[in-house]
């Protein structure tokens, strides 16, 4: 379908496709089997000016928003969501401070950032807290001119990489919720080390840490916002804006999978027939058309709705990360079915595609977390009269 981008947007998707093309998908099984963070496909974005996308112009970034990103996640993920969300970690990482930050925060951060001089990384969930991240147990305490943090973050994309951390602990124990402050963390800060690189089922390239801070020293310039107590708050916000890049991601494996499965189909051959003239294989690969079409249509409507600075994107925002990775699982596996035995082997790119797909339905926001945040959404809008 034509979505009707302008010109600087189909700049954007070009530019991250023929890099996705070029560069990624003759690597990408070589990252995934070695567990090799991408680097030099790092370089490659930094150097096309992709970090930027949804970075005021002022701080050295494009200036464009939700959906100019979407489309650049959209197209790396279609090679290797272990690339993309390396990439997209970085966002993830930048967001509480374009969002909350000091001025003196922003203009410090974001250029490194938007550059892809250093990447960015998003540190709140813990072993403890993962669905329920108010229930994080790292503290900061005020101490002279700055704070102490102490604890450990798990599952970090980006962790060990990055060296600009979003960090969120707890500043006041009493107010429970509203006692989390989020903190900027630069790498290489004392008392700020990392722990055991997870091995995983997907995602492979990426990397995956464990943050360790004991009696790390924090200037308080670096308390986010200059406030404490607003930590939460900047957690959900953040990923009211980052959810449609799940989503995005989620379009584009999808995309790939069926590309993988109908190449395959117009080529094997099986009873003296390629195998796409089986109505049986034609109603898979049409119901994958259309899942990932009504997949991509939610996740640029909501995009798009986002940067149109509504009051409020909660429950859209959930939509676009919920239904988008529930069609790339499935559509995954589907692809695998269409390639049968070969579907099962590593020399397929589906194979990686299954196990890649998963973790779309588990990151920032488990997808019953998402139906929760969609059905307390509804609610409210019931009793206002509003639905």
């Amino acid at each position: 379908m034509d979505y009707f981008l302008n010109e600087d947007q189909k700049m954007l998707r070009d530019l991250a496709r023929r890099i996705a093309e070029e560069r990624v998908m003759p690597v990408r099984a070589e990252l995934d089997e070695k567990e090799e963070f991408p680097w030099e496909i790092m370089r490659i974005c930094a150097e096309a000016g992709l970090f930027g996308v949804f970075i005021p112009e002022e701080y050295g970034g494009f200036g464009g928003g939700v959906f100019e990103n979407c489309l650049v996640v959209e197209e790396l993920s279609r090679a290797c969501i272990g690339v993309s969300v390396s990439f997209a970690g970085s966002g993830l990482g930048a967001y509480p401070i374009l969002l909350y930050g000091t001025e003196e925060q922003k203009q410090k951060y974001l250029p490194e950032i938007a550059s892809g001089g250093k990447l960015a990384a998003f540190a709140a969930t813990e072993a403890n807290a993962g669905s329920d991240v108010a229930a994080m147990q790292t503290v900061a305490v005020r101490d002279g001119d700055g704070y102490v943090l102490n604890g450990t973050k798990q599952w970090i994309t980006n962790g060990g990489e990055a060296e600009i951390y979003s960090v969120f602990a707890v500043t006041d124990k009493k107010k429970g919720p509203r006692g989390i402050s989020g903190f900027i963390v630069e790498k290489g800060t004392p008392g700020f080390s990392f722990g055991k690189k997870e091995r995983k089922l997907g995602i492979r390239a990426s990397a995956t840490r464990e943050l360790v801070f004991e009696d790390c020293r924090i200037p308080k310039e670096n308390l986010i916002g200059n406030r404490e107590g607003i930590g939460l708050i900047i957690i959900l916000r953040t990923f009211d804006l980052t959810r449609p890049g799940i989503g995005a991601q989620a379009v584009g494996l999808a995309q790939g999978a069926f590309e993988a499965a109908a190449r395959y189909a117009r080529e094997r051959v099986q009873f003296g027939q390629k195998i796409i003239s089986f109505q049986a294989v034609q109603h898979i690969l049409a119901d994958m058309a259309t899942q990932i079409e009504a997949a991509r249509a939610l996740v640029y409507s909501v995009a798009k709705y986002i940067d149109s600075h509504p009051k409020s994107y909660s429950k859209e925002a959930a939509m676009a990360k919920l239904f988008p990775s529930d069609v790339a699982m499935k559509v995954a596996i589907d692809a695998v079915q269409v390639l049968g035995g070969y579907g099962y082997m590593k020399d397929f790119p589906v194979e990686k595609m299954m196990r890649d797909a998963k973790i779309l339905q588990i990151y920032e926001g488990t997808n019953q977390i998402q139906r929760n945040n969609i059905a307390l959404e509804l609610i409210k809008e019931l009793a206002s009269g509003r639905a």
